[in-house]
């Protein structure tokens, strides 16, 4: 008895031993870098063996870089989550425009600015519950990290800074929607427009011909913009008119007063007002100064109600509207005095030719 007693505890003590060394044989399943991806796996699988069975096989399909593993069936639940997250970001960012815009005490700059801050919050906010839900263990991508948010800093960075100068235009209450604004073309022709929408890259300028202009917020905040309504909407516009110098111009003015002041979307205070201009060529020329209070109606249609008002009264009280004149002087040679005898005895032959 007691010389068994030495193997028995001998053959207890080596037991370990032997199973470390069995533990230390069995492979050692890498951790995924998706934690949400694990939890479902465990849940799933703990309802149904045929669903632990498929989800095991879209398991085995995996790609690993050292520590870092990802499996089809981590992408599926990335994916899953991802499209849920932005299904409800968008949602929440519609309800939230809604509600400020039935917010009747913010006027329509107010109520953009703060459709734009709320985007912003909510998007940011889905940004951050995503990562949340994922669990994603953002130390396995600690390599490409640095490379991937420099890349996005630089491709980015208009965009950001479009954002953010949009906001400032809305904040300072310069460019609001509604305003007219002096837009120029590639061609370098100026033309105005009115500010139809204020979006996340571009303000949206619409002309009269409904041309849509799409202007970075950027140069709106560098560059010197016309504001036609940045104040107040009254728009004081030139109508030029020229008469003859043989025309009574005390009538000529009157006339125009009444012509401005015939049409309805000219502003009776302040009231029209006729100045004259120039001593022109063929004509005494004068501008005809008057105010309107809705020039994303059109100024080009004011100036010519205007102008057809004017001409029925010019021809109703004789004020001569001129055309161009010239004086030609010839001088004298003698090459042009033999041209002009020969032209003569011409006349002369071919009237002599008829008797």
């Amino acid at each position: 008895m007691q010389g068994e007693t030495p193997t028995s505890v001998a053959s207890t003590a080596s037991a370990p031993p032997v199973e470390q060394a069995w533990s230390l044989a069995e492979p050692v399943r890498e951790e995924s870098a998706v934690a949400a991806a694990e939890g479902a796996k465990e849940a799933l699988s703990s309802k149904s063996e045929t669903v632990g069975s498929v989800i095991d096989t879209l398991d085995a399909v995996a790609l690993s870089f050292g520590s870092f593993r990802i499996s089809l069936f981590d992408v599926l639940i990335v994916s899953a989550v991802i499209v849920g997250v932005l299904v409800f970001a968008w949602f929440v960012s519609k309800m939230g425009r809604r509600l400020m815009r039935r917010m009747t005490r913010l006027d329509e700059a107010q109520q953009l600015l703060a459709e734009k801050i709320v985007t912003i919050l909510v998007w940011a906010a889905a940004f951050f519950l995503g990562i949340d839900l994922l669990g994603i263990d953002l130390t396995a991508l600690a390599v490409f990290s640095g490379a991937f948010g420099l890349a996005i800093g630089f491709g980015l960075q208009k965009t950001f800074g479009n954002l953010i100068a949009g906001i400032i235009l809305l904040m300072d209450r310069s460019i609001k929607p509604g305003d007219v604004i002096a837009v120029t073309d590639m061609a370098g022709n100026e033309s105005f427009g009115q500010i139809r929408k204020i979006g996340i890259r571009a303000v949206s300028v619409t002309t009269r011909d409904q041309r849509e202009y799409l202007i970075p917020n950027e140069n709106l905040m560098i560059n010197q913009v016309e504001n036609w309504s940045y104040s107040s909407k009254n728009v004081r516009m030139q109508v030029p008119v020229g008469v003859s110098y043989e025309a009574d111009m005390k009538l000529a003015e009157e006339l125009m007063l009444e012509a401005a002041k015939s049409c309805d979307r000219i502003l009776k205070a302040p009231p029209p007002t006729v100045w004259m201009s120039e001593y022109g060529d063929s004509s005494v020329n004068f501008i005809i100064h008057c105010w309107i209070q809705d020039p994303e109606e059109g100024v080009g249609n004011v100036r010519s109600a205007v102008l057809k008002k004017l001409w029925w009264l010019f021809k109703e009280n004789g004020v001569e509207i001129p055309f161009p004149q010239r004086d030609l002087h010839i001088r004298s040679s003698d090459q042009f005095d033999r041209l002009i005898d020969i032209m003569a005895q011409g006349k002369g032959g071919a009237s002599t030719a008829k008797e």
